[in-house]
């Protein structure tokens, strides 16, 4: 039962609904989902069966439309001549966010073309979740997506990734974990990692490491379920003391001992007035 304090349901216009479902507990759909859901003249589903339990779960007797990879440029032509008529419809996945690794852009696409309202309802995210549990850093990340089923065009891809200074999530399947940690590690480095399992449901695990550990981890070589994969920024290496005597030789070519001193103090790392006892015994020489 809600709450007395909470706010009362608004009614939900005609459009497009864009609706995260749970991503493995039930209970983690929200409020405003279920409003949508109720009001939908249709839902839309990756697998139709998937979201029949779902829905079932609630209460709730919709009219299902398979919309996928396949299904989808069949049914688009149906789909925007319902929204045109000022009907609601609700687009939902197996689990988590439409649109992510999915093919609902295109939906979106076309119906904003035709002049629909596009209404986006937040929820359960597998990413996020993972980036919560792994405990590295959030500040920047990238989703990547699923990686490619075969070694070679997986290192290729990975190695698209390899100077960014951010936070890395992939998605993967159980069978192939081992395999693509171990590539991780020949393109990437031994980056401190997390592998997330079964996110919100029971057997939720996070395991983390370095990646060599992680590719060696027994626990890891063939596990069940649905897999994300967070990998740390590469840790920023110190400049070496000769990287510095370069630097420094090249800055005191354009700049005066202070002036070179404070624009390599920072870069380095060092005191301003170390770096400038080096440029006056540079300038000595």
């Amino acid at each position: 039962m809600e709450s007395l304090f909470a706010p009362p349901p608004k009614p939900v216009s005609p459009g497009l609904y864009i609706v995260a479902t749970p991503i493995g507990n039930l209970r983690d759909i929200t409020l405003r989902a279920l409003d949508v859901l109720r009001a939908a003249d249709v839902v839309l589903a990756e697998d139709t069966r998937v979201a029949a339990k779902l829905l079932s779960a609630y209460d709730l007797k919709k009219k299902l439309i398979r919309y996928d990879d396949h299904a989808g440029p069949q049914v688009v032509p149906e789909i925007l001549d319902r929204l045109r008529s000022g009907q609601i419809i609700a687009q939902i996945s197996d689990a988590g966010t439409p649109l992510i690794s999915d093919p609902g852009f295109r939906l979106v696409e076309a119906a904003r073309e035709a002049g629909a309202h596009i209404h986006p309802i937040p929820g359960a995210s597998s990413v996020l979740a993972a980036l919560c549990l792994a405990g590295l850093p959030t500040d920047r990340f990238m989703f990547a997506g699923f990686l490619p089923v075969k070694s070679a065009a997986r290192q290729t891809f990975l190695g698209e990734f390899v100077s960014l200074r951010t936070t890395l999530v992939f998605f993967e399947t159980g069978p192939r974990v081992h395999d693509t940690l171990t590539d991780m590690v020949t393109v990437l480095g031994d980056r401190d990692a997390c592998v997330c399992r079964e996110l919100t449901k029971l057997y939720e695990t996070g395991h983390r490491g370095t990646l060599s550990t992680l590719a060696a981890d027994p626990k890891l070589q063939e596990p069940r379920g649905e897999i994300v994969i967070v990998i740390a920024p590469p840790v920023e290496e110190k400049p070496s003391a000769e990287s510095l005597d370069g630097a420094l030789k090249l800055a005191l070519e354009h700049y005066s001992p202070s002036d070179a001193a404070r624009q390599l103090a920072d870069v380095f790392g060092m005191p301003r007035k170390v770096i400038y006892q080096m440029a006056l015994e540079l300038k000595g020489k």
